[in-house]
């Protein structure tokens, strides 16, 4: 174990921060009551939106809150008190309910608009560590962010509050999605751009190959055409169909090798007796994740598409789950 002697004063000064902000966390979590959970039944029934507001280093924290909301179900936007004084408020309906955010609950610029706020009787939920302030006292309902000290040395600067604003607020969106019962697919909706929503919303008919890129064999194609197909696909393989669609067999670069070590004429041999039958499929339906979860299980490279009516309607291959940034 290192002697606090030996420990460098920026890493004694980290522990110190992180042991005083989770303190804070720990004392905050014993306060949460009713009030937290009437706040998140009004945050979940309201018919309009989450207004949040806050200034300074609480402003920071509101807007950050406010898109955490949204991404998890809860539409919610940012409104600075300042800028609400002069105009903005009128992005505020009666069907809103107005977060603010202040640890000391005294904010000017909020409490300017707090009156006019209760005025158009919106329902205003408090985020303070003063429940006494001018904020708890205009607010329909309180949820504490208190913390008894900040992190910072000269008590000053808005550390330890911040923190407790930030994982309050959190806790409140988690909360209304789990009462909305929202899940993975719906927070992949409204994140179309990043990974979890390319997973969740890419199907296996956005990624295959299709058409003239299908490296399908004929009666009459000769062993050269195929290879010349196999080669040209870039996938490796060949396949062949039946007249009504249905897929029939697949041959690949892996059974080239092992028909040649078998000693097969292969020159000689008719391409679609070289076939293996009952090649792998997934539905065109379904997710290209679970076409490259498929992939992994059955050690291959590439899976037959077909639709509803088992017909091919192309090849799915690992290298366009890998261009769809699928995997």
């Amino acid at each position: 174990m290192q002697h606090t002697e030996s420990i460098h004063p920026y890493i004694l000064s980290a522990h110190r921060t992180l042991d005083i902000e989770s303190k804070s966390l720990e004392q905050l979590k014993l306060t949460i009551g009713d009030s937290f959970v009437q706040a998140v039944d009004l945050l979940y029934s309201t018919k309009g939106r989450v207004v949040v507001m806050g200034m300074g280093k609480s402003g920071h924290i509101g807007r950050k809150i406010a898109a955490t909301l949204s991404s998890t179900g809860t539409p919610s936007f940012f409104v600075h008190p300042a800028e609400a004084s002069h105009g903005d408020l009128g992005m505020v309906t009666k069907e809103d309910v107005v977060l603010a955010i202040s640890n000391s609950g005294e904010s000017e610029e909020l409490s300017v608009i707090l009156p006019i706020l209760k005025r158009q009787s919106i329902r205003i939920i408090a985020l303070t560590g003063s429940a006494t302030s001018s904020l708890a006292k205009h607010a329909d309902l309180v949820v504490s962010t208190f913390v008894a000290q900040e992190a910072c040395p000269l008590n000053l600067a808005p550390t330890a509050s911040t923190t407790a604003q930030l994982a309050m607020g959190d806790a409140l969106a988690l909360a209304c999605l789990e009462r909305r019962g929202f899940q993975a697919d719906d927070f992949a909706a409204s994140h179309p751009g990043g990974s979890l929503g390319r997973k969740l919303l890419t199907l296996v008919a956005d990624v295959m190959r299709t058409g003239s890129a299908l490296p399908i064999i004929h009666a009459d194609t000769s062993f050269l055409e195929m290879m010349k197909l196999m080669s040209d696909s870039g996938l490796g393989l060949a396949i062949s169909i039946l007249s009504d669609g249905q897929p029939d067999g697949i041959f690949t670069d892996g059974d080239l090798r092992r028909e040649l070590v078998c000693g097969t004429d292969v020159m000689k041999t008719d391409p679609l007796l070289l076939m293996r039958k009952n090649p792998r499929t997934i539905q065109e339906t379904a997710l290209a994740v679970d076409a490259a979860a498929m992939m992994e299980t059955l050690k291959v490279t590439s899976l037959l598409v077909v639709n509803k009516q088992n017909s091919v309607v192309g090849i799915v291959n690992s290298n366009d789950l890998m261009r769809a940034k699928v995997i």
